[in-house]
């Protein structure tokens, strides 16, 4: 699965990314609205993670979607 593929999705599979990280607030995921940076961005304000983990995480995420 590729980034297009979720943006377009993201209705669907924002509700993978609550469930991979659940501190994520439904206002968080209507502002993230598929795009990927302010995912990223998200994940590292919430968990504390650096810019590389956040992607790796996001990366792992999609693949296991695919």
């Amino acid at each position: 699965m590729n980034w297009d593929q979720v943006k377009g999705n993201w209705k669907q599979f924002k509700g993978n990314v609550q469930a991979q990280w659940g501190e994520l607030t439904n206002d968080d995921l209507d502002q993230i609205d598929g795009n990927r940076e302010v995912l990223e961005g998200k994940i590292q304000e919430r968990y504390g993670k650096s810019k590389e983990e956040a992607r790796e995480e996001v990366d792992r995420l999609m693949k296991e979607e695919a």
